[in-house]
């Protein structure tokens, strides 16, 4: 499979800040690539060089065989781009948005309603053609964001923070969406904070921090990469909660977190479970719930960053 996005040592720096330092990826065709970062990590940076609309200082990128410096102007052609928040012109409805998209792509006004008319279908807006974007709910808002995105029928998709403030049905139509324009051949360029949105999409992640890639792999790759998993301990009864953290905290490898009644840690050794059940029968608490799962991403994130994710990120003007 050939790859349809290919960076080489992208540097890019705002003043005395280093948004990018050095990144280095590839997406393969026809695949979604999900890019997780901390606040301030560099993901939009290189989404913004990479859709044209910034220049790297340092390094090279090819989407679609395409320098993106040499021949800008044909890059744009074949790619499409949502970013954080909604970018449509909210005066205007969600038809007109649309055929004001096609028109200033060269389409003719026949061809541009007709496709802005197929795009509210497929995205569920059509009872909201005819109504201001400003009308909108925040989620139909993103599907016409989305739709104004793919009015010329893009090869590659950048979906920058693509459900940021969306509740969770919102999301999972994006998400639905999404898998669709993947099964019709179309390349996907992730970035997200949403650990369970890169988990249900994408094909490959690249973690980066500090502008740098830390890591990279399918999902199923980097949570084998911490070689750790997650003990679960609930009591019975609340008064027990201290007991059980002091027990797990003497056995497991990291410092436990609390949830309610719920004590977590990470363990390396198998062996800290029956270790713990022995322990917690010594101490007489009963319990409710005892379980030890593999690594979650958020867990492989905090391990490979030692923070974990912020919801938002800020670039440099």
């Amino acid at each position: 499979m050939t790859n349809a996005i290919v960076a080489e040592g992208l540097v890019k720096r705002f003043g005395k800040t280093t948004a990018l330092n050095g990144v280095d990826l590839a997406v393969r065709t026809g695949t979604v690539l999900g890019v997780l970062g901390p606040n301030g990590a560099g993901k939009t940076t290189m989404v913004r060089i990479l859709a044209t609309l910034l220049r790297p200082d340092e390094g090279r990128a090819v989407v679609g065989g395409l320098d993106v410096v040499r021949d800008a102007h044909r890059v744009r052609s074949m790619i499409g781009l949502t970013g954080q928040y909604a970018s449509v012109d909210e005066t205007l409805t969600g038809a007109e948005n649309l055929l004001l998209i096609g028109r200033l792509l060269g389409m003719s006004r026949p061809d541009a309603k007709a496709r802005a008319r197929a795009l509210l279908v497929d995205f569920r807006l059509e009872e909201a053609a005819d109504r201001a974007a400003k009308t909108y709910s925040g989620g139909m808002r993103r599907r016409l964001d989305l739709a104004a995105s793919l009015v010329g029928r893009p090869r590659l998709l950048y979906l920058d923070e693509p459900t940021t403030g969306l509740d969770p049905r919102a999301r999972n139509e994006m998400w639905d969406i999404v898998r669709g324009l993947v099964a019709d051949g179309v390349t996907v360029l992730l970035t997200t904070q949403y650990l369970e949105e890169a988990d249900q999409l994408a094909d490959e992640i690249v973690v980066v921090d500090q502008g740098r890639v830390i890591a990279g792999g399918t999902p199923a790759e980097l949570k084998a990469r911490t070689g750790a998993q997650t003990l679960v301990v609930r009591p019975v009864h609340d008064a027990d909660v201290a007991i059980v953290r002091s027990v797990v905290a003497e056995l497991a490898a990291g410092e436990p977190e609390l949830s309610g009644t719920e004590v977590t840690a990470r363990v390396t050794e198998p062996a800290v479970l029956p270790a713990v059940v022995r322990r917690l029968d010594d101490a007489e608490v009963d319990i409710a719930e005892l379980a030890l799962r593999g690594s979650t991403l958020d867990e492989v994130f905090l391990a490979l960053t030692g923070h974990r994710a912020e919801l938002t990120e800020e670039v440099p003007a």
